[in-house]
């Protein structure tokens, strides 16, 4: 398994944290993860769940709602709704790479927010909640003694999990505003309820409730003995295993996934969303393309001109650190900073071409390390001699022809 960092907006603009854990070979399938209330994306039901349905070529996208964990934005300022629309935030986001999530799973109060997300996925085909609350007004249990306080003052200082959060009350109102009978009953999706018969915290009766709502297909399954977090290694294992068995008969075959391009090969094609926007493909690495929104684009990846750079920046960091390593000279770090410009011929004393404007990119190059003189000239003349310099100052030959 192999995990990359994601960062998208949530529903208030704030930047929110994610990690991608993704399977060896290319995806079979997208799956997105929500967590408990008050916890993260690294809680051990999500890592282990995460790591099991890799091992079945799933990837899975898990990350920390507004004001938790890594993500941006203050705790106290959201509710349940802005839980929800988190996401939704997450799932664009998703779609827009052309990763749209077909698995929804939820844990705890993040159970309930995929419940009353799903209905606006239509991609996903199954979703599975575990410990998961019927009536979302249980929440308020977890801090019922500051519930007077939170009505009387409109916010209140309250102790979740032994930590110190700030509970408001439209909180409070928006938890009580829920229906989530009508979301389950219009689901139409294939859902497993996992839950403890022993939990504390969110009893069974909500499992049977979610379940008694649902339509079919719908299955249910006791976790015996476990606590409401899954905090055993084993528990969790446990449900990790069982959902990526779950989740296999719902997903399509490895032989009919999106095969990645080949070796060598970049596959650009537009997403539909705003006016610029691209999704690249390079082997199994995903990526968007897009122009500032000055330019009339969504700001929601790097422009073309600076893929270009970047290929440049990566490609003389990589040669420079290559020759170091060659001769033995320790340089820890190589940081590469670049622009491009449009400037007059007239201006450049050595170009060949005399008139109109051409494009100049100016490489500014940064060497760490006990280095004498001699050793950071040598490397500087050594960066003109990386592969992507080269082919930029040579003449190059495009060909296009229409595909298949």
């Amino acid at each position: 398994m192999r995990s990359e960092r994601f960062e998208f907006p949530g529903a208030n603009g704030y930047a929110l944290s994610g990690r991608l854990d993704l399977p060896d070979g290319p995806p079979r399938a997208y799956a997105l993860f929500a967590h408990c209330f008050t916890c993260g994306k690294d809680v051990r039901a999500a890592s282990h769940i995460a790591a099991a349905l890799a091992a079945r070529g799933v990837a899975t996208l898990r990350f920390d709602f507004t004001g938790l964990g890594s993500s941006d934005g203050d705790f106290g300022n959201t509710d349940f709704s802005s839980n929800v629309s988190d996401i939704g935030a997450a799932v664009a986001h998703l779609q827009a790479l052309g990763r749209a999530p077909s698995v929804l799973i939820g844990h705890s109060l993040g159970g309930a927010a995929v419940l009353a997300a799903a209905g606006a996925v239509p991609e996903a085909r199954v979703v599975a909640v575990i410990a998961a609350p019927f009536d979302i007004k249980h929440t308020l249990n977890l801090f019922a003694s500051d519930l007077g306080e939170i009505e009387t003052q409109g916010a209140a200082a309250v102790t979740l999990a032994g930590r110190q959060f700030t509970i408001r009350k439209s909180f409070v109102d928006d938890l009580r505003a829920q229906d989530q009978g009508a979301r389950i009953a219009a689901l139409h999706k294939a859902l497993i309820v996992l839950h403890s018969p022993t939990d504390e915290i969110v009893g069974i009766e909500n499992a049977k409730a979610i379940f008694e709502a649902a339509r079919h297909p719908k299955s249910f399954v006791a976790l015996d003995g476990a606590d409401h977090l899954l905090t055993r290694r084993a528990d969790a294992e446990f449900v990790a295993a069982l959902l990526a068995g779950w989740v296999e008969r719902y997903i399509v075959p490895a032989a009919a996934a999106e095969q990645p391009p080949g070796d060598g090969d970049v596959v650009v094609e537009t997403t539909g969303v705003g006016r610029f926007q691209q999704r690249v493909a390079v082997g199994s690495h995903r990526l968007l393309a897009d122009e500032p929104v000055g330019a009339g684009g969504l700001d929601s990846g790097p422009g073309p001109y600076d893929l270009l750079l970047a290929a440049l920046g990566a490609c003389t960091s990589m040669t420079i650190g290559m020759y170091a390593e060659r001769k033995g000279w320790k340089v820890p770090k190589v940081r590469v900073s670049l622009r491009h410009r449009k400037i007059h011929a007239e201006d450049c004393a050595d170009c060949e071409t005399r008139a109109g404007m051409l494009d100049e990119i100016e490489r500014e190059i940064a060497l760490s390390g006990a280095l004498d003189a001699a050793q950071r000239e040598r490397l500087m003349e050594i960066a003109d001699k990386c592969p992507v310099h080269r082919t930029l100052t040579s003449e190059i030959r495009i060909v296009t022809r229409p595909a298949d």
